[in-house]
């Protein structure tokens, strides 16, 4: 499944923290394979925003090395938004 379970450029701040741990990845590493600073990368996940551009090339990196973003409301119970790694990458 290539397609995101939600919208490009929707992903949260926590989301960007779990689907970095999901990979191992430092922030300079993901920093890196989007061709960002790591300032940036570190501002996101604080919640201090970025430009919408700057959130899509992360989820679309994230989702290359195989996250799949999970809206809330996805799944039934109350879990928010999260991420999990594509069948076959653990």
């Amino acid at each position: 499944m290539t397609a995101t379970l939600c919208d490009i450029g929707s992903m949260t701040p926590e989301q960007l923290r779990m689907a970095r741990a999901a990979l191992d990845w430092s922030a300079e590493r993901l920093a890196d394979e989007c061709g960002i600073g790591v300032n940036t990368v570190r501002r996101i996940e604080k919640g201090r925003g970025a430009l919408y551009e700057t959130i899509q090339k992360l989820q679309k990196t994230l989702e290359a090395a195989g996250v799949e973003f999970i809206g809330e409301g996805e799944y039934r119970g109350d879990g928010g938004p999260g991420v999990r790694l594509r069948k076959g990458l653990i």
